[in-house]
């Protein structure tokens, strides 16, 4: 009965132990722009927490494409607290979003974290189909080209 005991508080000492160190957690996951317009801010950000007891430091932020621009604060997040990704998309592009970062950091928890972000933008002119109004015209009339 006793070594299982002391196997059981040298598991538990050991888990206490691995849990120590930085530790990465972000206010989410996923950032949805829901539907944008062409050309529209396309910035978001993401809060990071260190939950862990040693200095957090995030290495590298990097984005799926060059559409997708993270920003990463190269300083040490002290235990308990935060700093901010700001990442950039380019709305000039039309279309669905679905990119991605990736956070390279020195946490016990996660050294890789991936952090999504989606959405779609439409075309700033939707309605309009370009070009000046056309003139009705009657069949075999000559067409107004203005």
């Amino acid at each position: 009965m006793k070594q299982i005991l002391t196997a059981c508080v040298l598991l538990v000492g050991m888990a206490t132990a691995m849990a120590q160190g930085p530790s990465i957690a972000l206010d989410k996951d996923v950032h949805d722009y829901g539907t944008i317009t062409q050309g529209a801010d396309g910035g978001c950000q993401f809060t990071v927490t260190n939950d862990g007891t040693e200095p957090l430091i995030m290495s590298r932020c990097k984005g799926s494409c060059g559409c997708t621009v993270p920003k990463c604060d190269k300083d040490p997040i002290m235990p308990g607290a935060t700093s901010v990704i700001n990442v950039r998309y380019d709305t000039k592009r039309i279309g669905p979003i679905n990119k991605s970062v990736t956070i390279t950091s020195n946490a016990s928890n996660e050294p890789t974290k991936v952090i999504r972000i989606k959405g779609k933008v439409e075309a700033a002119d939707a309605g309009n189909t370009g070009g000046a109004p056309v003139k009705p015209t009657s069949v075999g009339a000559p067409v107004n080209k203005e």
